[in-house]
């Protein structure tokens, strides 16, 4: 049974002359989700944004949204909204005009437009500045005020095109606390680009991983980083080593699943990073395979390695995961 709202991609498909950036995906998007479309540059996510936005044309398929193809629709009557990288404020307008100008441009008039800004405005904790010029704002007190410029068309699916990484690391992670708790305040669907693992991680509901121009594998957060089913999103996500164990079959192991044993396999340290709470060594098999253990601060300091040391590495059977051929 369809769920009103469900955004769906029927064989979407996007070419530019003979190169194919989204080559012919299918996708449902759970209404008042959090969606991290994640990938490497190049893969097609921003693409596959674009075209949902209508920013971009669609070469073959549908984008539909509660049942009815948007695609040929201008991106003003979609029902989507889209929050730009680059946020494109005006920078003559004042945060408030900023935000209500989409409703100067549908003609409503200038009391009603601007309590409707000033609506937005304090829910992005931004009500203090609706007199300021975007030129008076930090990057993220404006990327606050691009959010509420696009929420004011009330749309009913936001698109974010890798809205965080304009960002300091420390704002970056407040700003992701902010982005999770506006989605489930509004309950709307967010579907947001990042090529930033830890966002998605930290942030969505659904994480779609892309490469080379197709979805890799979508799932939860947690299922696509515990249980990756190619050795691409494996080694994509991170902290996973990818083996090859007798048979030929290849399994994702997380790094923080290898230890260093007295006996198991029999490896060389090649480099050792301490990170806080624990140390990452990596070492090489005897195949040229790379493993990294992630092993406790205490215990590696117990007993620290160096590299070109001989060292065997041991896992637990049960937390080896195969991945499709």
């Amino acid at each position: 049974m369809r769920t009103t709202q469900d955004l769906e991609l029927v064989h979407l498909t996007k070419r530019y002359g003979d190169t194919v950036a989204v080559r012919d995906i299918n996708h449902v998007f759970a209404p008042q989700s959090y969606v991290c479309l994640l990938g490497p540059s190049g893969c097609g996510k921003s693409t596959t944004l674009r075209m949902i936005a209508g920013h971009e044309s669609v070469s073959e398929g549908a984008i539909l949204l509660d049942g009815s193809d948007i695609s040929t629709l201008p991106p003003a009557r979609r029902g989507t909204a889209m929050m730009f990288q680059s946020y494109a404020l005006f920078p003559h307008l004042s945060v408030r005009d900023n935000v209500a100008f989409s409703l100067k441009m549908k003609g409503i008039d200038k009391a009603q437009r601007h309590a409707k800004a000033d609506e937005l405005l304090e829910l992005v904790d931004m009500g203090h500045l609706a007199e300021r010029l975007p030129a008076q704002l930090s990057g993220g007190q404006q990327q606050r005020v691009a959010l509420a410029r696009a929420l004011i068309t009330e749309p009913r699916v936001l698109l974010l095109d890798e809205p965080l990484s304009a960002l300091d690391p420390f704002l970056r992670i407040r700003m992701r606390a902010e982005l999770k708790r506006l989605q489930r305040e509004l309950g709307i669907t967010f579907i947001h680009v990042t090529h930033g693992q830890d966002e998605a991680l930290a942030l969505a509901d659904e994480v779609v991983v892309m490469n080379n121009a197709v979805i890799e594998q979508a799932g939860s957060a947690r299922e696509v980083f515990n249980a990756p089913k190619t050795e691409f999103v494996a080694r994509f996500m991170g902290g996973h080593n990818v083996v090859s164990l007798p048979g030929g079959a290849r399994y994702a192991i997380r790094s923080d699943a290898v230890r260093l044993a007295d006996d198991g396999h029999a490896a060389t340290v090649t480099s050792v990073e301490y990170q806080g709470d624990r140390v990452a060594v990596t070492t090489r098999l005897a195949d040229e395979t790379e493993v990294v253990a992630l092993v406790a601060e205490e215990q590696f300091f117990a007993l620290p390695k160096s590299p070109g040391e001989a060292v065997c590495l041991a896992w637990d059977e049960g937390r080896q995961h195969r991945l499709q051929s």
